[in-house]
């Protein structure tokens, strides 16, 4: 293999990404590395303001971009999600699930309205996002989904146990979708970080904060700009023969 041929294996030029979750964080850099990468891509999150940000600010970086204002837990925002993006780029590449809803009750304590709130952004959004975009996808010759997870779905998880046992349910549908889409040529995998400075992270108390750095072997929180990476390798041709497999990006969380 030659430079040329390797570099091109994480180009993304021609190829259409939709990120959500995409105007801050983990959800941001992605689209900011998709984009240096050559793609064309779609940010979504809740709040139009947010979205309207993210779009100026990736176009400023010289991409072709759009944001989407768009809750996962609303099926009809998914619906009007896929086509404002078709409409604006013709097709859709690259799926990234990244949108999640952090909502944290202990055991003993739940509601059926914290559980309904937890399992609609953080499992029921993405499956049928996917679901919205697959005919996309399927006419797509490089079609790739990246499910970001996280760590806590093979950890023990308490007091998060509904995001936790949330992001588990999606590395079963990773690994389903990756069974049922590979005749449409469609990959699948997921991205599972580990403690990332983010807002969601920084909105623990110090004391959690620091024993999540300190559970990790790396001892420390990782930048957003760290799962970039990862998140060009799955969706790329780099990752050409991978599917159904769960990326594990967290200083050595889960292996300690």
């Amino acid at each position: 293999m030659d430079a040329e041929k390797l570099r091109s294996l994480f180009d993304l030029t021609g190829r259409t990404a939709l990120v959500t979750g995409g105007t801050r964080g983990i959800g941001l850099a992605i689209a900011e590395g998709f984009a240096a990468a050559g793609a064309r891509v779609v940010v979504a999150s809740r709040k139009l303001e947010a979205c309207a940000a993210a779009e100026a600010h990736l176009k400023a970086l010289g991409a072709d971009a759009l944001g989407v204002p768009a809750h996962l837990g609303d099926l009809d925002d998914l619906d009007a999600l896929v086509t404002r993006t078709l409409d604006a780029f013709g097709g859709l590449d690259i799926l990234v699930n990244n949108a999640a809803n952090p909502l944290a009750l202990p055991l003993g304590s739940l509601t059926p309205e914290a559980f309904a709130k937890s399992q609609d952004v953080n499992v029921r959004g993405p499956v049928f996002l996917v679901q919205r975009a697959l005919e996309a996808l399927t006419a797509s010759p490089t079609a790739s989904v990246v499910n970001v997870v996280s760590a806590g779905a093979f950890l023990f998880s308490p007091y998060v146990s509904m995001y936790a046992a949330a992001k588990a349910a999606m590395v079963s549908y990773t690994r389903a979708m990756a069974a049922e889409f590979a005749p449409r040529g469609i990959r699948v995998n997921a991205l599972a970080p580990g403690t990332v400075d983010t807002d969601m992270v920084r909105n623990n108390p110090p004391e959690f904060q620091k024993a999540m750095e300190q559970s990790a072997l790396q001892k420390r929180m990782a930048d957003p700009d760290e799962m970039v990476g990862p998140a060009l390798f799955l969706a790329s041709d780099a990752a050409s023969f991978m599917t159904g497999q769960v990326l594990h990006v967290d200083g050595g969380l889960v292996t300690r």
